[in-house]
């Protein structure tokens, strides 16, 4: 699959962001074996269905700079990296480098893994990313053509009941819903956020503004329902809420304890459990 026009243009979004120092391109220097572990397996669950990750293949899908690619490696697996950005790609060979560890990259996007052969890895890390295409089908499909059975999908997405609700509109009384609920449709910001572009402190502390890739909305029940159907049985189902018991109304943490802005899962491969 050639980049089309979407790709392109998420790509130098990403290009820009990673260059400023968003904090998903600060690679992490200084993991060891623990912090490692509480990175890629905070819930137990690899170690409950897999055990030592040492040996295994592991793809970081869509989810290059250098954070969870180097705990992986750290903890002895074999490790390919797919995103679209290079500049993403070169904070993995720099944690890489740092640790003294190899780690495969490969430039592309999420929706095309024909370069991987099928059945190639016991794990598949997707970062949060899927809402920067706006239809999961082609990239459940790789997943689990590339995933061996009895691998380990997670993945981290917006929870789509909220996305599109801006966090600084509190009411005093509410945070507005005004987005239709419709799988698929693209959230656009400047008709959403009072401030749609990315806020960016980098890592001397200056502060930028730039404009982000475009987004899309996923259901629930799209995305459910398409690992299902591809043979994939729930293993956890996380929800991020806020720690703080009381923060200020308006606040980021404060739309947190209202909201549940981000969701994840880890699922396994079992296509013998509910065949097509």
């Amino acid at each position: 699959m050639t980049m089309d026009e979407l790709a392109t243009y998420n790509k130098e979004r990403w290009e820009e962001l990673a260059q400023a120092g968003v904090e998903y391109s600060r690679p992490f220097l200084n993991l060891d074996a623990s912090a490692a572990r509480q990175v890629v397996d905070a819930a137990g669950i690899i170690q409950k269905v897999i055990g030592d990750v040492a040996g295994k293949d592991v793809l970081c899908l869509a989810g290059g700079g250098g954070q969870q690619s180097a705990a992986f490696a750290l903890l002895g697996a074999h490790v390919s990296v797919l995103d679209i950005s290079e500049t993403q790609l070169q904070r993995d060979q720099a944690a890489a480098q740092h640790y003294g560890l190899a780690i495969t990259t490969h430039q592309g996007d999420m929706r095309d893994l024909a370069r991987f052969a099928d059945d190639s890895f016991d794990i598949v890390w997707h970062a949060h990313s899927i809402n920067f295409v706006p239809d999961t089908r082609p990239v459940f499909d790789g997943v689990a053509r590339v995933l061996r059975k009895g691998g380990l999908y997670h993945l981290s997405f917006h929870n789509p009941f909220t996305q599109g609700v801006d966090d600084a509109k509190w009411n005093g009384i509410g945070y507005p819903l005004g987005q239709p609920y419709v799988d698929g449709t693209e959230i656009i910001l400047d008709q959403v956020f009072e401030n749609p572009d990315w806020t960016i402190a980098d890592t001397e502390g200056n502060i930028r503004q730039i404009k982000g890739p475009r987004e899309f909305r996923h259901s629930l029940g799209r995305i459910l329902n398409g690992l299902i159907e591809r043979g994939f049985v729930l293993l956890q189902f996380a929800e991020e809420t806020s720690r703080e018991p009381n923060p200020d109304p308006g606040s980021w943490e404060h739309y947190k304890l209202v909201v549940a802005p981000y969701l994840s899962l880890w699922a396994i491969r079992r296509p013998d459990v509910f065949a097509q």
